[in-house]
């Protein structure tokens, strides 16, 4: 009873302070890739970055020879139609009409086995099957982020939540396989890649984004980079929980969007934008309609708003069928949308559709690559991009994420309002030797249009950021760590804000019905 509780966990992380020679085992975890039991220890061998191993219980190398000789039959047994292997919808038929005779010949191959035994093997043979095989471990690890095969000659590495690069103890040991892997992915979203097309941009049905390379564009081989969609999406709790930034700048942007004043989420490559406009988009009211427009999906909303989630599409081998950015942008404007989320603002006509957006009178958050709010500002307002800076005050203001490598931390690094006339306004900014976000100076343009739209006080306007960094850290507090659980309670706050503040004050945790 107590490994089936286990089992149900899907990381159980504990502390070890095993030596194995020069090893030393940092951390030890466990949890189930598809109903397969699946350990993993990170080891300090001594060298410049941990070595992540992972093992499955009880799959000897004697077993694995056996598996693969079965692979071959069931391959050559389950006759599939290339609609069923490319349609999303058969997927979960393609899977149950494998998972049935795989069943079938490891109970002729083991009969003396048990069913659940059976039934982990079953699995086994599915991910070697139809998924990565190798891969299909760590793309169930939910304390990675990113999962990197170089080439044939070295082993895989993944980039751990806590420990960040690591070797694996897995390897892909041809291009060939390397390559394999890349045209199955492609092939089950319509997209090649061969000698002519070498680069190639995917994702996953699980919704991780994959970038994959042919030799010799990469020099060193064949190349594939999995960047993990994450199954639990950071909400405004859990940012606060990480310390990334505080229950107070939290409640100044929530007062923000439920007032539909327009964000822009800047920052460095990974230094965790997207994850950050995710928990921004769950402040949204549930009765307004909004539109999002991203390259590959990754963003994950309360289920039960008015969503509209919409991505780009590339040509096709003809150079036809192209569905951009712009396009979707455009088309977003005609579906009468509250609110439009952009999931990167990379180009000149997009930031002028967006702020013609913001200045009808729709509220937009997007991301931006910028490392300042100044940084920002200046990108937007220079060539290329080159947007009058009198007509960026339609923008509330910058968030701008930070990530520190060498303490393997993400913050928010500034929030900054925009002025009249385009000029910035620091209103915080992270103290990296208190690790604290400082109060640099009062809003102006933001408490001048709560003053004008929501009649609201400075005084007032500090009283409301207080209750909701308070209704905040009561959600950290107790846990209330989900998209759909901070959606619900968010939503109830905006429809009946005693109910919850009577939560707060008692203390208690809020019964999600």
């Amino acid at each position: 009873m107590k490994d089936e509780k286990m089992k149900d966990k899907p990381s159980v992380s504990k502390k070890a302070q095993t030596n194995t020679g020069k090893a030393k085992i940092i951390e030890s975890y466990f949890f189930n890739s598809e109903n397969i039991p699946v350990n993993v220890k990170i080891i300090d061998r001594g060298g410049y970055v941990p070595y992540y191993e992972v093992t499955i219980p009880g799959l000897a190398e004697g077993t694995k020879i056996v598996l693969n000789a079965l692979k071959g039959e069931l391959i050559t047994k389950v006759k599939l139609d290339i609609t069923e292997i490319i349609d999303p919808k058969k997927e979960k038929a393609v899977r149950e009409k494998f998972e049935t005779y795989a069943l079938y010949l490891l109970k002729k191959q083991f009969p003396s086995l048990s069913e659940d035994k059976r039934k982990v093997l079953a699995s086994y043979l599915l991910q070697s099957t139809l998924g990565l095989d190798e891969l299909e471990p760590p793309l169930h690890d939910e304390n990675l982020e990113e999962i990197c095969v170089n080439n044939s000659q070295e082993p895989v590495w993944v980039y751990h939540k806590k420990h960040g690069w690591c070797k694996t103890n897995i390897w892909i040991r041809t291009e060939e396989k390397i390559y394999d892997y890349s045209a199955m992915i492609g092939r089950k979203i319509g997209k090649q890649i061969n000698v002519l097309n070498p680069l190639m941009d995917a994702h996953l049905s699980t919704g991780d984004r994959v970038n994959a390379t042919l030799a010799p564009i990469s020099s060193f081989g064949n190349t594939i980079t999995i960047r993990k969609f994450s199954k639990n999406p950071w909400t405004i709790p859990v940012l606060v929980a990480n310390k990334t930034v505080s229950a107070e700048v939290a409640g100044l942007i929530w007062l923000a969007v439920q007032n539909e004043l327009s964000l822009i989420v800047a920052g460095g490559t990974a230094s965790g934008k997207t994850s950050f406009l995710n928990a921004v988009a769950g402040l949204i009211p549930p009765n307004q309609r909004v539109i999002s427009i991203e390259d590959t999906r990754e963003l994950t909303l309360p289920s039960f708003l008015h969503w509209v989630p919409m991505v780009t599409r590339e040509p096709n081998p003809e150079g036809k069928g192209e569905i951009t950015m712009l396009d979707l942008l455009v088309n977003s404007l005609r579906m009468r949308p509250d609110r439009i989320i952009v999931g990167e603002v990379r180009r000149k006509r997009e930031a002028e559709i967006l702020m013609e957006a913001m200045h009808t009178g729709h509220s937009v958050y997007a991301t931006f690559h910028a490392d300042d709010s100044d940084q920002a500002l200046s990108r937007l307002t220079n060539p290329p991009i080159d947007i009058p800076k009198a007509s960026i005050d339609a923008l509330a203001g910058f968030v701008v994420q930070f990530r520190h490598r060498r303490l393997g931390i993400r913050r928010t690094l500034e929030f900054s309002e925009i002025q009249r006339g385009g000029d910035l306004n620091v209103l915080y900014r992270w103290n990296i030797k208190r690790d604290k976000l400082d109060k640099v100076n009062k809003p102006v343009a933001i408490a001048e249009t709560l003053n004008l739209y929501a009649g609201m006080s400075y005084k007032e306007i500090e009283e409301d950021v207080s209750e909701k960094a308070k209704i905040i850290n009561w959600m950290v507090k107790h846990k209330h760590m989900k998209v759909d659980e901070v959606g619900h309670i968010i939503s109830r706050y905006y429809f009946n804000s005693d109910e919850i503040l009577k939560y707060v004050e008692k203390d208690k945790p809020w019964e999600f019905i």
